[in-house]
């Protein structure tokens, strides 16, 4: 629902709105690692340089698709965002081939065919490159990639992320809140709801996190399209977003691919012990 939710905060700019989200996020997650009394450990992190690195990395990719997702769903491109995140499966096989030399099965390869396709048509539509969408799908599917040499547990890694992060989005709100230009204060309502960015932010990770100890790797996979096709139908049917055929015969070719991987997914995913995953 975030497509519906970010626009709320105007006439915040989206780098205003980073920056709360990050601060308030922070805010967050500190709270509850203090009611879990994990906070100390997680600070311990802080003394592996190698792993304090990759969560600096981390910050950026994270800043990066905060600032896409948040410019696109405040200026009218939520359907070409809802496609960052259905390729994004794609872009993380692509990753695991190329940089982790895993090998890929054969309806994988089939997948990432048709949904090469449908890339093609979406961008002689577009009459460019789906930036907002190849954008998104980079920066999460690297994020992921960061993420999952580093090992560690959501809450932890988002709020040591937010916190290397906190310096300069702390600066910069005080920065245009000196100058009268920050929107904080400006009214109860978007007051509340600047502040609240960061509940929103890490309540849908913690939840997450949860369900991956509890449901079935192949289930949790299954479920990542659902946040795209939210997000889709919030494009189309809320905001009114053209989709000329065109544009509709790229999506076909996207969701045939999905489905493609899905197949896969349910098949390798017989194979495995689930309750392992």
């Amino acid at each position: 629902m975030f497509p519906l939710y970010w626009p709320l905060l105007e006439p915040a700019n989206p780098l205003e709105i980073v920056s709360h989200r990050a601060v308030w996020t922070l805010i967050f997650c500190l709270i509850v690692l203090m009611i879990t009394h994990a906070l100390k450990s997680t600070l311990a992190t802080f003394r592996r340089p190698k792993v304090a690195a990759k969560l600096f990395l981390a910050s950026i990719l994270i800043s990066i698709n905060w600032l896409i997702y948040i410019w696109a769903t405040n200026n009218g491109h939520v359907v070409e965002a809802s496609l960052g995140y259905y390729i994004n499966p794609l872009i993380i096989i692509a990753f695991g081939v190329v940089l982790l030399k895993e090998k890929m099965r054969r309806l994988q390869w089939v997948a990432v065919s048709i949904a090469s396709v449908g890339v093609i048509v979406l961008t002689v539509d577009y009459g460019r490159l789906p930036w907002v969408a190849l954008g998104l799908a980079l920066s999460w599917g690297t994020y992921g990639l960061v993420k999952k040499q580093l090992g560690l547990g959501a809450l932890e890694g988002l709020a040591i992320e937010t916190m290397i992060a906190f310096i300069p989005y702390c600066g910069y709100l005080i920065f245009i809140g000196s100058k009268g230009e920050g929107q904080f204060g400006n009214g109860t309502g978007l007051t509340i709801l600047l502040i609240s960015a960061g509940a929103v932010t890490a309540i849908p990770l913690l939840l997450f996190n949860g369900s991956t100890t509890r449901l079935p790797y192949s289930t949790i996979g299954l479920m990542q399209y659902i946040t795209p096709t939210i997000q889709f139908s919030i494009g189309v049917w809320v905001n009114n977003e053209a989709m000329p055929t065109a544009r509709w015969v790229g999506f076909i070719f996207i969701w045939l691919a999905l489905i493609t991987l899905a197949t896969d997914l349910l098949k390798s995913g017989r194979s495995v012990d689930n309750s392992i995953a």
